[in-house]
C-alpha cells in the first residue's frame, strides 16, 4: 500500500516539528504538508487532498471546527484526527458530529498517537481490499479503538472520554452529586457512570461523600 498522505496543522512550531519527526518513524505516513493558521489548512486540505489530518483545535485566526466544516462543505473526502488541548464535552462532541475519527488530548503519550495512526492504517488496508466490511471488521475497529485510549492507564471497558465528560460535568456542579444525578446529566447510563465514579474516587480524583438520610441506604455523592 502506498504510504498514507497526511497534513498536519499545528501553530506550535515546536510541538508541529516534535510530530513530524514521529509521524515520519512510522513509515505508513507521507507529510505532504503543514499549516499554522486555520486560514492556510482549508487552501492546503482542499489544494492537495490529504486522506487524513492532524488537527489542532485552537488555532490564531479560527478554530479547528471551522476547517472541518469548510472542509466537509467543499467535498473533499478527508479524514481528521484531533490533536487538542481543547476537552470542553461541548466542542468534544461538535467535532465528532462533523466526522473526526479519533480525539487526542494534550499532553498526551506519543503511544496514543502511534496507535490511532496504525489503527487508521489498518482500517484503510481493509477497506482496500474488501467492498464490504462485515461485523467482525467493525468490531476489530470499535476494540481497538478502545484499547488504545486505555493505553491511559484505564481499566478495561473505560476510555477517557467519557472519563473526562463525567469529570467536566462534575467540575460545574455547585455540589456533590450521586451516580443517578451525573447519569441524567450527561445522558449516560447509570451503572456505566458507576463504574466512573468509583474509578476516579479510587484513584483519588473525585472526592466521596456519604450522606446519609432518615431512612434507606446512605447515597455516595461525589466532587471535585
Amino acid at each position: 500500500m502506498d504510504r498514507i498522505k497526511l497534513i498536519i496543522v499545528e501553530d506550535d512550531a515546536m510541538v508541529l516539528e516534535v510530530n513530524r519527526q514521529f509521524i515520519e518513524m512510522l513509515g505508513e505516513y507521507l507529510i505532504i504538508g503543514s499549516a499554522k493558521t486555520g486560514e492556510e489548512a482549508k487552501k492546503l486540505i482542499i489544494e492537495r487532498k490529504p486522506q487524513v489530518v492532524l488537527l489542532d483545535f485552537y488555532l490564531p485566526d479560527t478554530d479547528g471546527l471551522e476547517v472541518i466544516k469548510h472542509v466537509r462543505e467543499s467535498g473533499i473526502d478527508t479524514d481528521f484526527i484531533l490533536v487538542t488541548a481543547a476537552k470542553d464535552v461541548d466542542t468534544i462532541q461538535q467535532v465528532f458530529r462533523y466526522g473526526a475519527i479519533d480525539y487526542i488530548i494534550k499532553p498526551f503519550r506519543f503511544e496514543r498517537l502511534k496507535a490511532a495512526l496504525l489503527r487508521y492504517c489498518q482500517m484503510l488496508n481493509r477497506i482496500k481490499i474488501n467492498e464490504e466490511l462485515d461485523q467482525r471488521d467493525l468490531d476489530n475497529w470499535t476494540i481497538s479503538q478502545e484499547t488504545a485510549m486505555n493505553q491511559d492507564g484505564l481499566p478495561k471497558g473505560l476510555n477517557e472520554l467519557t472519563m473526562k465528560q463525567i469529570m467536566n460535568y462534575l467540575f460545574k456542579a455547585s455540589e456533590p452529586l450521586s451516580a443517578g444525578e451525573v447519569a441524567k446529566g450527561t445522558g449516560l447510563a447509570r451503572v456505566t457512570v458507576r463504574r466512573y465514579l468509583e474509578h476516579l474516587e479510587k484513584t483519588k480524583r473525585l472526592k466521596l461523600d456519604i450522606q446519609y438520610g432518615s431512612v434507606g441506604r446512605p447515597i455516595n455523592k461525589y466532587s471535585v
